[in-house]
């Protein structure tokens, strides 16, 4: 999908080059996007202050792009991801960020200021089990992609089954009191500064993914390395 393409309120349009990241015994389909080229632009993206799955000083920053409502996001999230923590996080090869690029609806909206919120208040730690769970929870009906679910009484039940009343207070005083628009905001001027039209959206030291297969992202990932240290050298 180009980046001039005009956005859409439907996930199905959002999301689909993203529908066959099913992980496999060997390898995951990523149907409907083009091969990587070598001329790939580099962006520069800010890590600060974004929540990360291993190492800040890892060679190789991978980052995802999101939204808690879109059914591709969980699909990377509950298949891909494991792999990607086993085979490049858990061995200090790379690191990986999230982003929100919240569009489906206000529970895209909601449920992204309400992570940061835990972010914030709660650690790291702590707002990648609310991430986890919030995709375990997402609905399996499409129909409920466009329903108002996510309300604030949902995130704190869910949040509550992970953190203590008190914890959970303190996240929901910080979300009401708007504490992490600021966090939110950044996210999104960053995604559309990229011109991101699709989630989950991967960019991998800067450079967007756009490869066919896992075999294409772990190639990418060791290309990424390999330019770092040519660089150090």
């Amino acid at each position: 999908m180009s980046s001039g393409n005009k956005k859409s309120k439907s996930p199905k349009k959002q999301t689909s080059k993203f529908i066959f990241w099913i992980i496999g015994l060997v390898t995951v389909c990523l149907v409907g996007l083009i091969f990587l080229s070598n001329n790939a632009k580099k962006e520069a993206i800010d890590y600060k202050g974004q929540p990360i799955l291993g190492e800040q000083s890892a060679q190789v920053k991978i980052v995802e792009f999101g939204d808690y409502k879109c059914p591709y996001c969980k699909n990377f999230n509950d298949q891909l991801l494991p792999g990607i923590e086993k085979d490049f996080i858990k061995t200090g090869k790379a690191s990986l960020y999230f982003m929100n690029y919240s569009f489906i609806n206000v529970d895209s909206t909601r449920s992204a200021k309400f992570a940061e919120a835990v972010y914030k208040v709660l650690g790291n730690e702590k707002f990648w089990k609310f991430h986890e769970l919030l995709y375990k929870k997402q609905p399996t009906d499409t129909k409920a992609e466009q329903m108002d679910i996510y309300t604030e009484s949902f995130l704190k039940d869910t949040l509550s089954e992970i953190a203590s009343d008190t914890e959970v207070n303190k996240v929901v005083k910080a979300y009401n009191n708007s504490q992490t628009k600021e966090a939110w905001e950044k996210d999104m001027t960053t995604a559309n500064k990229l011109k991101i039209t699709s989630t989950p959206a991967i960019y991998i030291n800067g450079v967007k993914f756009e490869g066919n297969t896992y075999n294409d992202f772990k190639a990418t990932v060791k290309e990424a390395a390999n330019d770092k240290e040519k660089q150090s050298q």
